[in-house]
């Protein structure tokens, strides 16, 4: 009796979170938006603004490379919307901006960090309380901080990367509540790894060819990456919908879930995880190279559908 009770309510409450998400997404569409990109010339924050722009919405881009961000307006141009270069207003803020240096503890230096957390901590905070402000003068607005898995999960041999997302993820969750009262919807994001091509643009420390071989591989494995394309809808998805927060990849949601129920456990596997991956290397692992610069250890079919995103996403220097 009680099975025959609660298998049609819990048909119903599924079926009316479902129907809720689908208003909610509705009822704020993109068209006419006004949304700034931070890193929006490659990568995610590439393919973010052509979503956008095929939703009717127009993107203002901020990017560290002038060639980059070249390339990116007339790739976008291309697609007949305007990129807007001076606007009157933003409805939408991505902080979509990151850099990934991979390798050892022993290689990092403070500068690694400090310029890790510039870039995932200040520069977020900085946009932030510049646009709030003219938000609130509006109306409201959104914000989407794309963090990563590791702003949830330390992983071995990315120690400036993850303390600085898990920064970036505190100021996101931090300031969700108290600017929804001011109609500002903050959604923090949490990748795990995605096929945007931007392996090649990582920083290697160490064994810069070992280290790039192994994070390469990962980046382009189907079952633990996800097509940026995918990520892009997902992202714009929740922000549309005013989403606290979002998860991409089953491999990500296992993780976060796994070291909230399991710390320890968590924690003992990445001791594991740390052996299997490359040594110190000598003195000239202190210098760090990108990924283009490393020799190429591992099969093309290892990483094929990472490097055909590289060319996509214009992570491409050529």
């Amino acid at each position: 009796m009680n099975i025959r009770v609660l298998l049609p309510a819990g048909v119903l409450l599924i079926g009316a979170w479902i129907t809720a998400r689908a208003i909610r997404t509705a009822r704020y569409t993109l068209r006419d938006k006004v949304v700034l990109i931070t890193g929006g010339s490659r990568g995610l924050g590439l393919v973010l603004a052509r979503h956008i722009c095929a939703q009717g919405g127009s993107v203002a881009l901020i990017a560290r490379d002038p060639d980059e961000l070249a390339r990116a307006k007339s790739d976008l141009a291309a697609r007949g919307r305007q990129v807007i270069d001076r606007f009157g207003r933003i409805d939408i803020l991505i902080n979509s901006a990151g850099i990934i240096e991979v390798g050892p503890l022993e290689h990092m230096t403070r500068e690694d960090f400090e310029r890790a957390m510039r870039l995932h901590f200040w520069a977020p905070y900085e946009l932030v309380s510049r646009i709030v402000p003219e938000m609130r003068t509006r109306g409201g607005g959104r914000i989407v901080n794309v963090s990563s898995i590791g702003g949830k999960v330390a992983v071995p041999h990315l120690a400036p990367y993850s303390v600085s997302k898990f920064a970036l993820t505190g100021f996101s969750d931090a300031i969700r509540a108290e600017l929804a009262r001011d109609n500002i919807h903050v959604t923090t994001v949490a990748p795990g790894m995605m096929r945007t091509g931007s392996h090649v643009n990582a920083k290697f420390k160490g064994k810069h060819d070992v280290e790039f071989a192994w994070f390469a591989a990962a980046a382009g494995a189907p079952l633990i990456s996800m097509n940026a394309d995918r990520a892009a809808r997902k992202i714009l998805a929740a922000c549309r919908r005013g989403q606290p927060s979002l998860t991409l990849t089953f491999a990500a949601r296992g993780a976060i879930l796994g070291n909230a129920l399991f710390p320890n456990l968590t924690g003992y596997m990445m001791k594991i995880v740390n052996r299997f991956l490359p040594g110190t290397g000598d003195e000239a692992g202190n210098k760090s190279r990108a990924g283009s610069e490393a020799r190429r250890l591992v099969p093309d079919w290892l990483t094929r559908s990472a490097d055909k995103a590289t060319v996509r996403n214009n992570e491409n220097k050529d």
